[in-house]
């Protein structure tokens, strides 16, 4: 079975991520090919380097990704330009990692795929179920101050996906609210792993899955 993590920052798809993966699943992280694109020696680090200047290259080669991240999160055309470098050079490397996950003996029949592209990127076809991962907005802005961003960089993130997150939103199959503890919020998540395979096993359409968890 393959499941699709998505949802807006702040909210814990990682540490969903987590514990599906203490659960015996198969987790694909897509930020973390992401930044492998982006290394030095790769093609992506060059594009970056050609669109958006010399000036983000640290001392030993590699990106500032503070820096490029703070340009573009404040500028959606950047943006755009920076995702049309990153997502075509992402996505090979994301499905060959989904089949050599099923290939892999250990795996509990469980690939997940953690990705805020989920939608854009054409990901859905290939999942059986989308979790689309939320909480309420004040504890989604206090978990990004937590993480020492100032209020207007939260706002501009938060902005920047907020078309993303409306589509995956709409693709999903199952919502995941992490607005309570973690302990709650761990045994809602491994409670909806329970139903999901089920309903795969029983061979249940994506469409009338459940939809809250």
């Amino acid at each position: 079975m393959r499941i699709g993590l998505v949802g807006p920052i702040g909210c814990g798809k990682s540490t969903v991520a987590g514990w599906l993966a203490d659960a015996g699943a198969f987790v694909i992280d897509a930020d973390l090919m992401a930044r492998a694109v982006l290394e030095p020696g790769e093609p992506g680090h060059d594009a970056v380097i050609a669109a958006f200047g010399g000036e983000l290259l640290r001392p030993d080669g590699s990106l500032d990704r503070a820096a490029l991240g703070a340009r573009v999160f404040a500028d959606p055309e950047a943006l755009a330009r920076l995702e049309a470098i990153v997502h075509p050079a992402v996505r090979p490397l994301i499905i060959a990692a989904i089949e050599a996950a099923e290939r892999e003996p250990t795996v509990r029949h469980v690939v997940v795929l953690e990705a805020i592209r989920l939608v854009d990127g054409g990901y859905v076809p290939l999942m059986d179920e989308v979790w689309f991962v939320s909480c309420e907005p004040p504890i989604q802005r206090a978990r990004l101050a937590e993480r020492g961003l100032e209020p207007t960089d939260i706002d501009r993130r938060i902005g920047a996906q907020r078309d993303l997150v409306e589509r995956a939103a709409a693709a999903a199959t199952r919502i995941i609210d992490t607005s309570g503890s973690p302990d709650d919020t761990r045994a809602t998540v491994l409670d909806a792993l329970v139903h999901a395979m089920a309903e795969s096993a029983a061979g249940t359409p994506r469409h009338e899955r459940n939809r809250s968890d």
